[in-house]
């Protein structure tokens, strides 16, 4: 069996033609998605690249092993699908972005990264330095190919070359998009059009956390009108689009070499983005609604259920189990993610699950926030991430400690800094009305901070599977 991971940045679930949404040109999702397991409710882990990425390829929570921030990535000592799948004879191969493995784990993980090399891009700004929008992301339309297209067509060129006998593969496609700023070539830039769009989540609402609007003030958003949060979001789409195109050149390579019948196909994301929802953009580290942790997840995998839809909450972790099973490998580490085969079977998901995510730091880890060591991010006024690295500097409370707790019906957001959440996602799916500390929801809100607590204890660490002598001499 050969795996491939598609997995596109900062990709939400819920602009995808397959998951819903009325306006969507996603026809090779929808396309993937009909002859594979659709999961309708995954749920990242954390909603930043870094942590996400390392706990999708442990199993573990970001709390398991301090993989919390940007630039703790996976160590030697620390378990990984790709280590796992290279010790049982595949080759593996990755093409993009990191996010996940330090140098050193790379070595011992990995048999070959390409260097992918594109012609370069080049995008006309919209707005000046000091006017309003200069922080929002949004860019005018991208010339010149982006690399995503230069590790596909890679992709592509890789799959072609394979011939019978070579061992079996592991290809890692880590592209960019739709990761901000907001830009993509034409057509993707113009396809849609923002007065068509459904309404976005509106802004300033009660009962949200104060980033919400700080990072309106130090982005200076809230000078934005709604007809400038549309167009973000019909960019963002656009972004999508494009991505689509991509795994379109993807499944159409597998099909005519063949080795769609030898190949699982995973399709996921690390993360979503606001893109225009509640007035913000792009995403925040102890940010937990939805839109932030519901990604696409869509398997295909060779003589298991085609067109299936599994309703029920799984999380994206649940993709490493599920990789090495399909591979005949036992994973020798300590996890808590579940495998998905018997929903690739045709099976119904645990309608009682709950998924967790979490985020933030403390204020006695200062090395975790931006602008902090990295202080050259500060030095950069007109850097795309500078509002975001003076807002963690100046506002640290903003980002504090996270945890979210989500079943089908219930969301409960618990962080250190008291802003809690709670939501009846029936009555409520786009996270609108805060209904925590309302007296008629003191008992479900009592159940689920119990649930949240006995995870947290549950979870609270992962003992080593290796033995060492008690004595000093082995």
């Amino acid at each position: 069996m050969n795996f491939i991971y598609f997995n596109p940045d900062e990709l939400r679930a819920d602009v995808l033609g397959c998951y819903g949404h009325e306006l969507a040109e996603t026809p090779n999702f929808d396309r993937l998605a009909a002859s594979g397991t659709r999961f309708d409710q995954c749920h990242v882990q954390h909603t930043v690249c870094s942590p996400s990425r390392c706990s999708f390829l442990t199993g573990r929570y970001p709390h398991n092993h301090g993989h919390r921030t940007l630039w703790n990535l996976l160590k030697p000592n620390e378990p990984n699908t790709f280590k796992a799948l290279k010790k049982a004879g595949y080759e593996v191969h990755w093409m993009g972005k990191n996010d996940a493995l330090a140098p050193e784990t790379a070595r011992e993980s990995i048999t070959k990264i390409h260097d992918i090399q594109s012609a370069g891009i080049h995008c006309e700004p919209i707005y000046r330095e000091g006017e309003p929008g200069f922080y929002s992301f949004l860019l005018g339309p991208m010339s010149g190919e982006h690399k995503d297209e230069a590790i596909i067509n890679r992709a592509v060129e890789f799959l072609k070359n394979r011939r019978p006998g070579d061992p079996p593969f592991m290809l890692f496609l880590a592209t960019s998009l739709p990761h901000p700023v907001y830009t993509v070539p034409q057509p993707f830039y113009d396809m849609y059009s923002p007065e068509d769009l459904p309404p976005l989540r509106p802004s300033e609402l009660p009962g949200k956390p104060a980033f919400f609007d700080e990072i309106r003030r130090y982005r200076e958003l809230e000078k934005l009108n709604e007809k400038t949060f549309r167009k973000i979001r019909a960019v963002y789409l656009g972004m999508v689009s494009y991505v689509d195109h991509l795994l379109g050149k993807l499944l159409d390579a597998l099909e005519k070499t063949g080795l769609a019948e030898g190949t699982t196909l995973f399709a996921f994301s690390d993360h979503g983005d606001w893109a225009g929802d509640y007035g913000l953009v792009e995403k925040w580290p102890s940010g937990l609604d939805d839109c932030l942790t519901r990604v696409p997840a869509i398997i295909r995998s060779p003589g298991m259920m085609e067109g299936h839809v599994v309703k029920e909450p799984v999380e994206c972790f649940d993709i490493m189990p599920t990789t090495l099973q399909l591979a005949g490998i036992k994973p020798e580490h300590t996890h808590f993610a579940r495998s998905m085969m018997p929903q690739l079977r045709g099976e119904s998901g645990d309608p009682g699950r709950a998924v967790f995510a979490e985020g933030g730091y403390d204020l006695h880890e200062p090395h975790c926030f931006e602008g902090g060591q990295n202080d050259r991010i500060l030095s950069n006024k007109n850097g795309i991430y500078y509002p975001k690295a003076l807002q963690q500097q100046e506002k640290p409370e903003t980002v504090c400690r996270s945890a979210m707790l989500r079943t089908r019906y219930w969301k409960l957001i618990r962080r250190t800094n008291g802003e809690h959440e709670l939501y009846h996602l029936e009555e409520d799916p786009h996270e609108c009305r805060n209904l925590y500390g309302n007296a008629e929801n003191t008992q479900v809100t009592a159940e689920l901070h119990q649930r949240l607590l006995d995870w947290y204890i549950r979870t609270s660490d992962t003992v080593p599977v290796d033995q060492d002598p008690r004595g000093f001499v082995g």
